[in-house]
């Protein structure tokens, strides 16, 4: 009897349920305002739409527009692919608390400010595809609590920290220059340990440097030395990025990243350069030493020339006196060179008295002069 009178009370309220969720079913307006060059967001739109597409346009998400699209509160999904948005600012969808799908495509967005999403409780998708985002605050992304599907495709991210997204389902990466250093060990930590699933994983793959370009960012292998170094990377990488969003500049080539850090990941490049300086200084001794020692080799030659002492000079003499016919032994030799040894070796002494005394004259007709 109790269950039977809870069901009769329950009856009223469950027809009740039943017939507002079929006219919210009817009540689904859908406005599409697609290729119409609009430069602002159009205020004669019924203010009950619940989908609302202006793709193809020249939107730019300004401070109007953002004030007229908070008059559509009932919005459940929004289409601005391929407008003119650069800046998602600070509470540009406030007061959309049911929109559901957001769809961005196709911008130039480079900038999202750090309340760019406040307000969007109940969003599930939010697509950011093919724009020129650089980095990205993980802190974002936290006011959408049931976010399921996050689509970051076709940007120029290179680095991306772990968002705050515990209901996240579905994330797409491909297409992004994807630096897979040290700094991106966070992430794939993430993905390999969540429920989320990396959508084209097989062509997510890495941009830098070189030698990893065949992995995917998911299944890259990391240096040991990764896991003690990684959080200075991180800090590093952080800076460079915000310095160059800040100076609004869009090259996706991460010449700050090889400035800075981006930074060139930790490498055995020293090594290389050692080797290098090394090589340089022994072939400039190498050099050195073939130019300088023949010079070397005359210096030493020159060094041990001296003058004959006397008892040297009286040996010579008695060699010459004693054996005069070995200089007639002597091939193939210049007479000049006996002058010479000769006036070198036996010099004359001039007497007192002026005469020259010969050594040669025989003693044995001297005396028979005398």
């Amino acid at each position: 009897m109790k269950t039977t009178r809870t069901m009769i009370l329950l009856w009223p309220l469950s027809v009740l349920l039943l017939s507002d969720e079929s006219q919210t079913s009817k009540t689904e307006v859908k406005c599409n305002f697609t290729e119409k060059n609009y430069s602002l967001i159009p205020a004669d739109i019924n203010k009950d739409v619940t989908i609302l597409d202006l793709s193809y346009n020249q939107i730019t998400l300004n401070v109007t527009d953002t004030r007229m699209l908070q008059t559509y509160f009932l919005l459940t999904e929004l289409y601005l692919i391929e407008n003119n948005v650069v800046i998602l600012h600070n509470n540009s969808f406030s007061n959309l608390s049911n929109l559901e799908i957001l769809n961005i495509c196709r911008n130039s967005i480079h900038i999202i400010q750090q309340d760019a999403f406040i307000g969007l409780n109940k969003l599930k998708q939010l697509y950011l595809c093919q724009n020129k985002i650089l980095q990205l605050n993980p802190d974002v992304f936290v006011p959408l609590k049931n976010l399921t599907l996050l689509n970051l495709q076709g940007n120029s991210l290179s680095y991306f920290d772990v968002p705050q997204l515990f209901h996240l389902e579905l994330i797409i990466l491909y297409g992004n220059p994807w630096n897979c250093s040290c700094s991106l060990l966070n992430l794939q930590n993430w993905l390999n340990t969540s429920n989320v699933t990396l959508d084209n994983e097989n062509i997510t793959m890495c941009n830098y440097p070189d030698i990893l370009k065949c992995y995917s960012i998911k299944t890259v292998p990391h240096e040991a030395e990764c896991y003690t170094k990684f959080p200075s990377l991180v800090t590093e990488n952080l800076y460079i990025h915000f310095q160059s969003i800040s100076n609004s500049t869009f090259n996706c080539s991460l010449n700050n990243l090889t400035k800075n850090s981006e930074r060139e990941p930790v490498g055995k490049s020293w090594v290389f350069l050692v080797g290098v300086v090394f090589t340089a200084l022994m072939t400039s001794l190498l050099i050195f030493a073939a130019i300088k020692c023949p010079i070397w080799y005359n210096i030493l030659l020159s060094y041990n020339h001296h003058r004959l002492e006397e008892h040297e000079a009286e040996t010579h003499e008695d060699g010459f006196t004693g054996n005069p016919s070995s200089l007639s032994q002597i091939p193939d030799t210049n007479s000049e060179d006996y002058s010479v040894i000769f006036e070198q070796l036996h010099s004359f002494a001039v007497d007192d008295d002026g005469f020259i005394e010969d050594k040669y004259i025989d003693t044995h007709e001297l005396c028979e002069e005398n």
